[in-house]
């Protein structure tokens, strides 16, 4: 059985909770509290060096890290991965702009923001510069989103599932998304998707 090391609220851990529980597959989660330091204890170290959750062991011993590379392998031979070439080629674009021009901005703003007392110094970049890159995103996605059903093909893939993970729970960092309404539309495609879960189940 595939061993999941988790945190809750990530969503990063969620892409690969929802994925796994999407196609049935079942797994063992193991949560760990990231506030309190449980990823770089040198025993976690040892296995994932990046000292972050998402993570996973999988049943033959074989251990991957970073949430993107994480769905990616699991989605192998399934719907959720494309066998044509060049939509897998798109696959992976969303997988990057998610990690380099989504996650930093939408997903960092809401952990500054439901987390208040880290004293964390991106706090006075929030509304300067990481808020006005993250509506960025959400505009890319917007534009995208307006002449199409899924970010690839005409089917629900992994590129959904990693841009879905922390735009549903944007407005818990303080975004505005009642100006994307394809975004919003797309969200509730997402969420009416067969064995969806939400973010808080574990």
């Amino acid at each position: 059985m595939i061993r999941l090391y988790d945190y809750l609220p990530s969503g990063n851990g969620y892409k690969v909770r929802l994925l796994l529980t999407q196609l049935a597959v079942p797994f063992e989660r193991v949560e760990l509290d990231i506030i309190k330091g449980e990823t770089r204890t040198p025993e976690f170290l040892r296995k994932f060096p990046n000292g972050r959750i998402p993570a996973v062991e999988i049943e033959d011993g074989k251990l991957l890290f970073e949430s993107n590379a994480i769905i990616a392998y699991l989605a192998e031979g399934t719907p959720f991965m494309p066998a044509d070439r060049f939509q897998r080629a798109q696959i992976l674009q969303w997988l990057f702009f998610e990690q380099y021009s989504h996650e930093p901005y939408i997903a960092s703003v809401r952990y500054l923001v439901i987390h208040p007392d880290l004293k964390d110094p991106r706090l006075t970049i929030v509304d300067s510069l990481m808020r006005p890159r993250g509506y960025d995103a959400l505009g890319v996605m917007e534009g995208h989103l307006k002449s199409r059903q899924w970010f690839v093909g005409d089917r629900y893939s992994i590129a959904d599932i990693a841009l879905y993970a922390y735009t549903h729970v944007a407005d818990e960092g303080g975004f505005d998304l009642s100006k994307f309404p394809a975004t919003r539309a797309w969200l509730e495609r997402v969420k009416s998707q067969p064995r969806h879960i939400p973010i808080t189940r574990g």
